[in-house]
């Protein structure tokens, strides 16, 4: 399994010891049902070994996780054929991370589900000062991305 965390529900579910709905298991990702879903078939991917959140995993676990994310929401799509679907993930207590165990939600969507919208109303959103603030943020940005052949 990798590395458990101790108080971890997300952990104990991969140790079969939480309950849980579980949907498709690898060798690295175990992918199930949440207790409380946003929608039907609301369903969370995580990698078997503790990573606090995506910044935590190492290339090839975010990698591992991220095919699992691909298989499982083909399949949602085909089983559910929902009109559009919400992948998710939040890294950090700011970014509305409550379990502190990786994961991704898929979420189908469709005309009046109980999601609710993720965005800020139009016009509501961020606001860059300028032009010269935006585009020096993006030079910093530029400069930043580590280069790496894809995999």
């Amino acid at each position: 399994m990798g590395v458990r965390e101790q108080d971890c529900v997300f952990c104990e579910i991969v140790a079969g010891a939480g309950e849980a709905r579980v949907v498709h298991e690898d060798e690295h990702t175990l992918a199930f049902f949440p207790l409380a879903p946003a929608t039907r078939g609301h369903t969370l991917v995580v990698p078997k070994a503790h990573a606090a959140d995506l910044w935590a995993m190492d290339e090839t676990a975010a990698q591992r996780l991220f095919h699992t994310v691909m298989v499982v929401g083909r399949a949602l799509r085909a089983v559910l054929r929902p009109d559009g679907m919400n992948v998710v993930n939040s890294a950090g207590a700011a970014a509305t991370q409550t379990v502190f165990h990786t994961h991704v939600h898929l979420v189908p969507r469709g005309p009046g589900d109980t999601m609710g919208t993720i965005w800020p109303p139009k016009g509501a959103g961020f606001r860059y000062e300028d032009d010269a603030a935006t585009d020096a943020l993006a030079a910093r940005l530029c400069a930043a991305i580590v280069r790496r052949p894809a995999p």
